[in-house]
């Protein structure tokens, strides 16, 4: 089993920044690709981004690019997102995955999932 614990959500004006993380516990060598979805009041669940277990590939939406940035620290066992140039539909709750395969996560099955962290971006 891997544990996900993600933290830093929070509120934030248009064109702000947070950061949110994710430090992972457990058979963390079972899921080393790492990444996030977000869930949007009456919408569906959508992925956000994704890191592989070095971190030399990383994957995106098309509406996070060039806003967002995954990176982890193997150290801690933690990713981290850098949301810049916030948007208000970038409000959701956001959730950290995990999964042996990029292409799990990508697919949206990842093996494990976070509680969730609430972004909300005021206009």
């Amino acid at each position: 089993q891997v544990q996900l614990v993600e933290s830093g959500g929070g509120l934030v004006q248009a064109g702000g920044s947070l950061r949110l993380s994710c430090a992972a516990s457990g058979r963390t060598f079972t899921a080393n690709t790492m990444g996030w979805f977000r869930q949007a009041p009456g919408k569906e669940r959508e992925f956000v981004a994704a890191i592989n277990w070095n971190g030399r590939t990383t994957n995106y939406a098309d509406s996070v690019k060039g806003r967002f940035t995954l990176s982890r620290d193997n150290t801690r066992n933690t990713v981290y997102l850098q949301m810049n140039s916030l948007k208000p539909e970038d409000t959701a709750v956001y959730y950290c995955v995990a999964a042996l395969a990029m292409s799990t996560v990508q697919g949206g099955r990842p093996d494990y999932w976070g509680q969730g962290t609430q972004v909300t971006v005021s206009s």
